[in-house]
């Protein structure tokens, strides 16, 4: 891991493998090792994957006060390419992630070879309720946030078996006092209006992209999410078994369908 100063945050960021370049983007709660399984595969298919940390999230810093929402975050992750040298990037969004990643392809679409977005979010379809409770919490009681967490994440559907070890290892910078507040920022960041306000640029640009989905997601349903995401990108979905954090479930997969989307990108050149 290599820390990235880039103004106002500090970025921990995973940074492997060489040839094109592929970034890859987590959600709320978690951090860049969401991706651990996903990362090897991809670099031994030729690619160098670059996997940060979100401002504010994980291990990554950003300034009191600094509004840590997704399109900074966006802001801060086409700075992170420039820092890189990298001109071109497919960019890989799961969660909140997807929505860096659409601000990413609106803002800057030349500097965006291809979407993959992930049990991603849509316009207004989040932030989701445990999130919207959580950026109401008594700050107080921070601290109770972690054990939470680690108790209701395997139970809800958002993963289909993983170990609690590496539940616990996604959550490790959010423990304790200081570690709930930090997760009390995140929630508190959180607003759909950016996706929103993107959504017609989005429509007119229709960047070449590929959603992968967790037939069991049930925080973000690709019924109600997925399907109009892919129609509005005209965009192919491919669903795999598997809750919301897929990239956990089936990370093989994952890395499988980002490598083969890349390639795809590749051949066109």
């Amino acid at each position: 891991m290599a820390s990235i100063e880039l103004g106002d945050v500090t970025l921990e960021v995973w940074d492997e493998g060489q040839g094109p370049a592929v970034l890859l983007l987590h959600g709320i709660p978690v951090r860049n090792l969401l991706w651990k399984g996903v990362v090897p595969p991809l670099v031994a298919s030729g690619y160098r994957v670059i996997a940060p940390d979100l401002a504010g999230f994980g291990c990554s810093d950003a300034a009191d006060g600094v509004e840590i929402h997704v399109a900074n975050q966006a802001g801060w992750m086409l700075d992170l390419l420039d820092a890189f040298g990298i001109e071109r990037a497919v960019v890989v969004g799961h969660d909140i992630g997807s929505g860096v990643a659409q601000i990413m392809a609106v803002r800057a679409p030349a500097r965006v070879r291809g979407l993959v977005l992930m049990d991603g979010v849509y316009a207004e379809s989040w932030p989701v309720d445990a999130m919207t409770k959580i950026a109401g919490w008594d700050p107080a009681a921070a601290a109770k946030l972690f054990p939470l967490l680690v108790q209701r994440l395997p139970s809800t559907g958002t993963t289909t078996g993983v170990p609690e070890a590496t539940v616990r290892e996604l959550l490790a910078p959010y423990e304790g006092e200081a570690g709930g507040r930090r997760l009390l920022r995140m929630a508190q960041s959180l607003d759909s209006r950016h996706t929103v306000q993107i959504l017609d640029e989005l429509r007119r640009l229709r960047p070449r992209a590929v959603l992968v989905w967790g037939d069991e997601d049930h925080f973000q349903p690709f019924e109600e999410v997925g399907r109009p995401l892919a129609a509005l990108l005209g965009a192919e979905p491919r669903l795999l078994p598997g809750g919301h954090f897929l990239p956990l479930d089936r990370p093989d997969e994952v890395a499988e369908e980002i490598a083969r989307f890349a390639a795809s990108l590749d051949a066109e050149v």
